[in-house]
């Protein structure tokens, strides 16, 4: 197949096009940065989505994997990043009468206050309904995901993937907080929603492979998910700058947590409490949870190939993407 990937130069979208490449497509890539490295079947294009004149890039694509997004920035510089450039993607896609889009969207989107401790979340589970509570990051996938979905031109899915790591990238924000040279590590049983980078570009291509995923939205994690505590016990003695760590538990950090927002409340919004302290934002990253990807094998036939504790080894090893595209 003839593919564009956006975002094809970020974490997530390297691996992507590695595994694209590995399975034989004809791959165009728009990114604001290039690739570091060359093959015969990918053309890149160093473009900015809002800026560019998408027809010649979709020209002869068969299928858009669009991964382009900020994770970073105020509202608007994310909302321009975000969704603006998704808007006028599916714009050109639609002038070009490209159908095939499988769109990357997040956890983020999921309502976790309706959710109860230790329920699964799973495709079916609410979506956010209060995103002013919430993050930028959070507000802008929202919206992200409701203006792909309102591509009624397309074949569309949506892929949701938890908690991506991999080399470079085994530090996350759902392993507790930042406070000097001490992490404060925030509920420590609560399992993790993890998919290692290589096992997620995976989902993605057999997403585009697929025609029974057209039309669904389907959760991205890996089969053996750790516990905070199980996670940060493997990747720690791999780290050469470890934090300190002091441990609160989620019995204590929660009721305070709804207190503070009581209070800040009932003072008119002048506190202004720190993020960990708004339950929305706390418990989308603390919250006791159970995940599921069985949609996603059962759609997609796919596996996750690398286990947590493979997925560390080759993370702190010395594999390269060059040695991934030619396995």
């Amino acid at each position: 197949m003839n593919i564009l990937v956006t975002g094809a130069s970020g974490f997530l979208g390297r691996y992507t096009v590695a595994e694209l490449l590995r399975r034989g497509h004809q791959l165009r890539t728009v990114s604001r940065s290039p690739l570091s490295w060359q093959h015969p079947a990918l053309t890149q294009i160093q473009a900015d989505l809002n800026q560019s004149d998408l027809a010649g890039a979709l020209a002869g694509i068969d299928a858009v994997v669009h991964l382009a997004a900020a994770k970073t920035g105020d509202f608007q510089a994310q909302m321009a990043s975000t969704v603006t450039a998704t808007e006028r993607l599916l714009q050109a896609m639609q002038a070009a009468n490209v159908t095939r889009l499988i769109a990357i969207s997040s956890f983020s989107v999921y309502d976790y206050l309706a959710l109860s401790p230790n329920s699964l979340l799973d495709e079916t589970s609410p979506l956010e309904s209060n995103p002013s509570a919430r993050d930028i990051y959070a507000q802008v996938k929202l919206i992200q995901e409701e203006r792909v979905r309102q591509f009624g031109h397309g074949a569309v899915t949506v892929l949701r993937p938890g908690i991506i790591y991999g080399k470079e990238a085994l530090w996350n924000a759902s392993l507790g907080a930042k406070a000097g040279r001490t992490w404060l590590q925030i509920n420590s049983g609560a399992r993790l929603p993890l998919t290692y980078v290589e096992n997620c570009a995976s989902a993605i291509v057999c997403a585009v492979e697929c025609k029974a995923a057209i039309g669904k939205t389907l959760n991205i994690v890996d089969d053996d998910l750790p516990t905070q505590r199980d996670y940060l016990a493997q990747v720690l003695p791999r780290l050469n700058d470890a934090p300190r760590l002091v441990s609160l538990p989620w019995s204590l950090i929660q009721p305070f947590s709804n207190l503070a927002w009581q209070t800040n409340k009932v003072l008119a919004g002048k506190l202004k409490p720190p993020g960990l302290l708004i339950p929305a934002r706390l418990q989308a990253r603390f919250k006791p949870l159970q995940y599921s990807n069985q949609q996603a094998k059962q759609i997609l036939g796919w596996t996750p190939e690398y286990s947590l504790a493979s997925a560390l080894d080759r993370s702190c090893g010395e594999a390269e993407l060059l040695a991934i595209l030619h396995a």
